[in-house]
């Protein structure tokens, strides 16, 4: 009867055991859809023998579910996500850019675009003019493309500084969802800690790594894993985010008109050194590129208005007086594209004379004409000069757009990686479920067996009685 007894109890366990490999295989395929899960596989290990005299019995097999799962891989694709998403952000904001001039990443000439066409009619209206000074419409002309320069530069100027606003919208939503996470993040550690410290754990683990992805597709993070199998996250520039079953939101103030952030132990300003996911390439355009795009167009209407004024101031306009400012700028150059206005609607402000030539003179207008071919500014043409800005915003975002194809390649290349280890695959899960399946079936007739077995010893070998 022990004998029997300890077959009976086999049995069980290897029921037992197989029930718990069908379920981890259950579980895999009713999950192969769910963002961020985990494969399980089944791990068998073989129970305690028994030594009975001479006799080493066995007494089965244990199953449990081991999740299969690459800590330095998931960061990598974690850190892949950061480069991305900062790429992604940054091809967005600079195609907004690139919108506004009328460009795209395979055309940068500058005739072709409004700005473009603004400048070259405004000196094309002043060669005219050189040729008929004294004819009021040629006149009347010059101040309506003098209008429509100043028009072109201030849309420029007030599209970019849309796009600024909008880069700090975007920044401000980034931070909502960042700290939302950061509370998710904290919240898992603590409960990690206290149902799993030192081993795999398992859903809650999953449910972590999903956040921690979640959260590199807004910002840069580095992340060490502490005792008690917790995460502390910091910034790229070390500003602390979680630790423990501590989350430190991120807040945010505005100074000069631009969102700032605050992160760490005591808050102190990250501005200047946060860089992956969506708030670094949002903060790239808005603090880095976009500043040097609104500085050379405010150099180039500072340096069209300036001279254009200089040189009218130098001759005599159609009463024979002594010109004055056709446009209307501020003291420097520092947003003068989005200040720029025509000083004047009478078409007789403008000097085309010399001095010494007569109301009717063509002199100064000449003069006027001649700028455009001029090479004051930096040694260039003013269309030049154009050019070279539309050319580096075209390149700009050309590079842009390269990278995020190359950053999302790569990504893909690691979650396939990632998928091949820890990703759920049916047609193996098919599989195994056949194999646990059979392994069920024997252990079921070895316990049959076994029952048939016991009844008979209870009936001293009678087939009725006891069953």
């Amino acid at each position: 009867m022990g004998t029997l007894n300890a077959l009976m109890g086999l049995a069980q366990q290897a029921l037992m055991a197989d029930q718990a490999a069908l379920n981890i295989t259950a579980n895999n395929v009713a999950n192969q859809n769910t963002p961020g899960y985990t494969r399980q596989v089944v791990e068998w290990q073989e129970n305690d023998s028994v030594t009975i005299g001479s006799l080493v019995l066995g007494t089965g097999a244990s199953a449990q579910g081991v999740s299969q799962r690459d800590r330095v891989l998931e960061q990598r694709v974690q850190q892949q996500i950061q480069t991305q998403s900062q790429s992604s952000a940054l091809q967005n904001a600079l195609s907004q850019i690139q919108n506004i001039f009328g460009i795209s990443s395979t055309s940068t000439s500058a005739s072709s675009t409004q700005l473009g066409s603004a400048l070259n009619s405004f000196f094309n209206s002043l060669s005219a003019l050189a040729a008929n000074p004294s004819d009021t419409p040629t006149r009347q002309a010059v101040i309506s493309a003098a209008q429509n320069l100043a028009g072109a530069f201030n849309a420029a100027s007030n599209q970019m500084q849309q796009v600024s606003s909008g880069l700090n919208q975007q920044v401000s939503g980034d931070v909502d969802q960042v700290n939302g996470l950061l509370s998710t993040i904290a919240s898992l550690n603590q409960k990690i800690s206290t149902t799993s410290p030192d081993a795999d754990a398992g859903v809650l683990e999953d449910q972590r790594q999903q956040a921690i992805a979640q959260l590199s597709q807004y910002i840069g993070l580095d992340q060490i894993t502490n005792e008690n199998n917790q995460i502390t996250l910091t910034t790229t520039n070390g500003a602390v985010l979680v630790s423990g079953d501590q989350s430190y939101s991120i807040t945010t103030a505005n100074v000069g008109g631009a969102t700032h952030l605050y992160a760490g132990i005591p808050p102190q300003d990250v501005t200047s050194g946060i860089s992956g996911g969506d708030l670094g390439g949002a903060l790239q355009v808005r603090d880095h590129l976009l500043p040097q795009y609104q500085s050379s167009l405010d150099e180039l209407a500072y340096q069209v208005g300036t001279q254009v004024n200089t040189v009218n101031a130098g001759g005599l306009d159609g009463t024979g007086a002594v010109g004055g400012n056709l446009f209307n700028l501020p003291s420097t150059a520092s947003g003068a594209a989005g200040y720029i206005t025509v000083a004047t609607t009478d078409p007789a402000a403008i000097a085309a004379a010399a001095t010494g030539e007569g109301a009717t003179g063509a002199g100064n207008a000449q003069a006027l004409a001649a700028l455009a071919t001029g090479t004051t500014f930096s040694g260039q043409t003013p269309s030049t000069y154009l050019s070279n800005l539309l050319g580096q915003i075209g390149s700009d975002t050309a590079s842009a757009i390269s990278d995020n194809t190359a950053q999302q390649a790569a990504l893909s290349q690691l979650t396939s990686q990632r998928n091949a280890l820890s990703g759920v695959s049916l047609d193996e899960e098919a599989a195994n479920l056949t194999n646990y399946q059979r392994a069920y079936q024997a252990a079921a007739k070895v316990f049959s067996i076994t029952d048939e077995l016991m009844a008979s010893a209870l009936n001293l070998g009678v087939d009725s009685a006891v069953s």
